[in-house]
C-alpha cells in the first residue's frame, strides 16, 4: 500500500471507529432507559432463585442430582435465563423495529454503518448477561451457600460459549423478522422451548435419560450440563462445548444469510 492510500485510509478508518464508538454510548444510553430490560434481563434471574431458594425443600440434598440441592442446580438454571430474555424477548424486537422505521437503510447513507447497531445491541445484551450470572452467582453464595464454581476457566468458557449461542439465535430471529411482530411471536415460540432444555422447570439432572440426552443435544442443554459440571468442579464435557460452538457456527450462518438491513 503507498503512503498516498494510506493517509487517505488512515482519516477514514479513525472516522468509521468514532462512528462506532458514538453509536455504542448512544445505544447503551437508550438500553439504561429501558427499565423492563433491565428487569426481565439483569435482575428476574436472581429474583427468581431467591423465590426458589426460599422453599425448604429446594434447600434439601436430592439423591436424584448427585447429592446436591435444588438451588444448587438452578443456579446454572437463572444463568442461563438472563440470556435467553436477552438473546430471544429485548434484542430481536429492537433490531427489527430499526429495520421497520427505516433507521438501518438511512444509517447506509452515513459514515455509521448499519453493523455498528447491530454489533452494539449484541455487545451491550451480552454484556447484561454476563453481568446477571454474576448476580446470580453472588446471590446464591451469600443468601443460598451455594459454592462457587470450582472449575473456575471451564465454567467461564462454557458461560462465554453460551452467550455468543444466545445471541447468534436472537440475531437468526431478528433475521427472519420481517416486523417486530414478526420478532415477538418467533422469540416467544423459541422461548418456552428453550427454557425447558434450560432447565427452568426441571433441571436437566433430574431429566430421564431419554429426555436428557435429546435435551443436551439443544444449546441450551448443552449449556446447562457444561456448566453444572464446572461448578462440580470437572471440565465441561467436550461433547457439551463442541455442541454449544456448533449451534454457534450454525446460527451466525444462518443469521448472516438471512440477515437485512432493509
Amino acid at each position: 500500500m503507498s503512503a498516498a492510500t494510506t493517509a487517505v485510509a488512515a482519516p477514514h478508518t479513525t472516522a468509521k471507529n468514532k462512528a462506532s464508538s458514538a453509536v455504542l454510548k448512544a445505544e447503551f444510553r437508550l438500553f439504561r432507559r429501558e427499565p423492563g430490560a433491565l428487569f426481565w434481563i439483569m435482575v428476574f434471574p436472581t429474583v427468581l432463585l431467591v423465590v426458589l431458594g426460599s422453599i425448604p425443600s429446594f434447600r434439601d440434598t436430592d439423591a436424584s442430582l448427585g447429592g446436591i440441592r435444588l438451588v444448587d442446580a438452578y443456579v446454572p438454571v437463572t444463568v442461563l435465563l438472563s440470556l435467553i430474555m436477552a438473546g430471544l424477548q429485548a434484542m430481536p424486537p429492537l433490531i427489527t423495529g430499526y429495520r421497520e422505521r427505516g433507521i438501518l437503510r438511512r444509517m447506509s447513507t452515513t459514515p455509521v454503518r448499519p453493523s455498528a447497531v447491530l454489533g452494539a445491541q449484541m455487545g451491550i445484551h451480552g454484556t447484561a448477561a454476563l453481568v446477571s450470572a454474576l448476580l446470580s452467582l453472588t446471590a446464591g453464595r451469600l443468601v443460598f451457600d451455594v459454592p462457587l464454581p470450582r472449575q473456575a476457566f471451564g465454567y467461564a468458557l462454557a458461560l462465554l460459549l453460551a452467550i455468543l449461542c444466545g445471541l447468534a439465535l436472537g440475531a437468526l430471529v431478528s433475521a427472519l423478522s420481517r416486523t417486530t411482530k414478526a420478532a415477538n411471536a418467533i422469540g416467544s415460540a423459541v422461548f418456552f422451548p428453550m427454557m425447558f432444555s434450560a432447565g427452568v422447570w426441571l433441571p436437566v439432572q433430574a431429566m430421564p435419560d431419554g429426555l436428557a440426552r435429546i435435551v443436551e443435544a439443544t444449546p441450551l442443554g448443552a449449556a446447562a450440563q457444561a456448566l453444572g459440571d464446572a461448578a462440580a468442579g470437572d471440565w465441561p464435557g467436550l461433547s457439551h462445548l463442541g455442541v454449544l460452538a456448533l449451534w454457534t457456527v450454525v446460527l451466525t450462518a444462518g443469521a448472516t444469510r438471512w440477515f437485512r438491513w432493509e
